[in-house]
């Protein structure tokens, strides 16, 4: 059957503890001009994400493929917004401050469409120790 494929930066990549790495049942491809040869436990690696897409339109993968997902950092999130193409935004609005050193990149709102509801993506706000969060999903599409 199609897996889906996970876009990530090289940061990102290492993040994931080592015993979760790759994640699971899904194409990992992690993204690094520096790095020579791929991760251990990576699938590909591709310079940038234009070359990422790139593979995964290729005839070995693009039957395997079903949904193709930006998992971060900041910089692959920004450049896959940019690009000229018709994709949704699944963003955790958590509903409260932190301290952090990490953004999602500016949502131009003019650009995206809130859906009302999305399905398997709960419309409530959701608690988890003693956090409070929502799920929004946004749609860009191309004409």
């Amino acid at each position: 059957g199609k897996q889906n494929a996970l876009i990530m930066g090289k940061k990102t990549w290492f993040s994931i503890p080592e015993k979760n790495r790759p994640l699971k049942d899904r194409i990992n491809i992690v993204l690094s001009r520096q790095l020579k040869e791929t991760p251990k436990g990576a699938h590909y690696l591709s310079k940038s994400l234009d070359d990422a897409l790139d593979l995964l339109d290729s005839p070995e993968l693009k039957s395997k493929v079903d949904m193709v997902w930006i998992v971060g950092g900041t910089s692959v999130y920004k450049a896959a917004m940019e690009k000229p193409i018709n994709h949704r935004l699944f963003v955790t609005r958590i509903l409260q401050e932190f301290e952090s050193d990490t953004f999602f990149p500016e949502i131009n709102y003019k650009d995206y469409k809130l859906l009302t509801e999305y399905p398997g993506v709960p419309a409530d706000i959701q608690e988890e120790n003693g956090i409070q969060y929502k799920f929004e999903v946004y749609e860009k599409a191309i004409l």
